[in-house]
């Protein structure tokens, strides 16, 4: 049997359609996983402690130590008109006891604004047994203008630190917060109510 040119042009345009879906897939995978890289790190952050991200649990821990830690707090704000500090500079805790601690916050601006916490804990390797319970960081924060409000963190530093060979020998903790401008959530009423204006003027 013979291969007509018609045969090895219809070939040809078979093999060409996919290569290029072959390339749009490989595209649409890649912008896919630009979009996925943010949140995925975090999570695995969160799950690991890496880069000093502190791990959040629901329950305190039921065993504590005599052995005592000192943590230091830090506070700052990156294009947010507030005033931002801890309560206390640092305390003296025992390891595996859940205390808590406050962050004051004040809205220094003549208009609402919202920021959102981002935190982290030094030396980094105390990040994974740095246990968060209570903390501001997981939502938007909204003042209104010159309203001060303060903000309860509750933790406790997970007995395992003292076992661990890169962390048994850190004896001062650092929990770091820097809240970011961000704009209000919207409330689901009002998104489908602009859905709904919006589906009506096609």
């Amino acid at each position: 049997m013979t291969n007509t040119p018609q045969s090895q042009s219809s070939r040809k345009e078979r093999a060409n359609g996919v290569i290029v879906g072959a390339c749009i897939a490989f595209v649409v995978g890649m912008v896919g996983m630009a979009y996925a890289a943010v949140p995925l790190y975090d999570m695995f952050c969160r799950v690991t402690g890496y880069n000093g991200t502190t791990q959040r649990v629901e329950q305190a821990s039921d065993v504590i130590l005599d052995e005592k830690v000192k943590v230091t707090f830090d506070a700052n704000t990156s294009g947010l008109p507030w005033e931002f500090k801890p309560v206390q500079r640092d305390i003296d805790v025992r390891i595996g006891e859940t205390v808590q601690v406050s962050y004051r916050a004040k809205n220094l601006s003549s208009k609402p604004t919202t920021g959102q916490a981002t935190f982290n804990v030094t030396p980094m390797a105390a990040g994974a047994y740095f246990n968060k319970v209570q903390c501001f960081c997981f939502t938007e924060t909204t003042l209104q203008p010159g309203e001060e409000l303060e903000m309860p963190v509750v933790f406790f530093v997970d007995p395992e630190i003292v076992k661990a060979v890169e962390t048994k020998g850190i004896k001062t903790l650092t929990l770091s917060y820097t809240f970011y401008p961000r704009e209000p959530s919207k409330p689901l009423a009002e998104v489908k109510a602009k859905a709904g204006e919006a589906q009506n003027k096609l």
